[in-house]
């Protein structure tokens, strides 16, 4: 079923809505020349429009978390048995549209938790396990957000006032909670922004994003980055991370690694932002690397790039070695990548 657009008050804050009837995202892949939103009514049209792209960084994540609510809704007159093996189903579909990211496996894990939780206490009609799906997926919203103020607080306390900061891709919430920490605590940042190529997420979300937070925002192309490391005017590499492995590994949108090489060729700190390592991945080979139809790099903003004769290759992501990364920020401080293990009985930030 295709996906329908309908035009609603822009917002990145607030970019996937649940409602009465369905779901609505902000069309990441066209802001903000153009403010419109998607509207996926069920689980296959949520699935769709993550693997499309229309949502991106941390939007995927509450996606799957109002996706696997849409999918709890339509098996909310079932019995228990066929309520769960549906949610689990529609648990799977989500998690395979991006691979690589673990956003959505965290998601969908708060929403299966909660129906669990519920069979366990005597909840078994179809009705009523909705109901804790929908709380379960309300948790793993305020969770989220929580642990990204946290990790902006520690990645803040890292960055001195007046840093010259460049990042690459969209980062979303643990960017721009890191800006607004460092925005409280009174020091004043700039940012270069890549465009990244080839949806041009630096270029539309993350500069356009920092402009609105009242922070001096510089676009450069994706091949610029070791320029400006060799010539002292960037303090410090900041991403986000999709994955990072227990062994201190950082996969990130493809281009990281190059920015984290050269960086740490010229001296400067790479910090990578991320909740947490993922205990199910111990080393960067339990990561799968998602690659896209190559087309897509054969065009930017709907237009062609080069002619027919020409083919692309597209894998999504790359992998940044430990030596290469100074810190890994996370939301219970900041860590050495060789120094992961510690990160699950370390306090949270406050």
């Amino acid at each position: 079923m295709p996906l329908t657009e309908q035009p609603q008050p822009p917002t990145l804050a607030d970019s996937v809505r649940l409602a009465d009837d369905g779901m609505h995202l902000l069309d990441r892949r066209v802001f903000p020349f153009e403010r419109r939103w998607v509207h996926a009514r069920d689980l296959e049209q949520v699935a769709v429009a993550i693997e499309q792209m229309v949502t991106q960084s941390s939007g995927p994540y509450f996606a799957a978390l109002w996706g696997m609510v849409l999918a709890a809704r339509d098996a909310a007159g079932t019995g228990a048995e066929e309520f769960t093996a549906r949610l689990r189903a529609a648990a799977e579909r989500l998690i395979a549209t991006r691979p690589t990211n673990d956003h959505q496996r965290l998601a969908v894990a708060w929403v299966l938790d909660a129906v669990d939780e519920a069979r366990r206490s005597g909840h078994g009609t179809g009705a009523e396990l909705a109901e804790a799906a929908l709380a379960g997926a309300r948790a793993g919203d305020a969770d989220y957000r929580g642990r990204s103020r946290a990790l902006g607080e520690a990645a803040a306390g890292l960055l001195p006032d007046g840093a010259r900061v460049l990042t690459h891709c969209w980062g979303d919430l643990y960017l721009t909670e890191t800006v607004a920490a460092a925005q409280r605590a009174g020091k004043r940042l700039s940012f270069f922004c890549t465009e990244t190529r080839p949806y041009l997420q630096g270029a539309r979300l993350t500069a356009e994003t920092l402009a609105e937070m009242g922070v001096p925002t510089t676009l450069i192309t994706d091949g610029m980055g070791a320029a400006l490391f060799s010539s002292g005017q960037v303090d410090a590499l900041v991403t986000a991370s999709d994955r990072v492995s227990m062994d201190g590994h950082v996969i990130n949108k493809v281009g990281t690694l190059q920015l984290a090489t050269a960086a740490h060729a010229f001296g400067v700190p790479f910090h990578a932002l991320c909740h947490g390592p993922d205990p199910a991945s111990p080393t960067a080979a339990d990561v799968p690397i998602e690659y896209r139809d190559g087309d897509e790099v054969l065009h930017a903003l709907g237009h062609r790039t080069a002619t027919e004769r020409v083919g692309g290759l597209y894998p999504a992501f790359d992998v940044t070695p430990p030596r290469f990364v100074t810190t890994v920020v996370t939301d219970r401080g900041p860590f050495a990548p060789g120094e992961l293990a510690a990160y699950p009985a370390a306090q949270e930030v406050e």
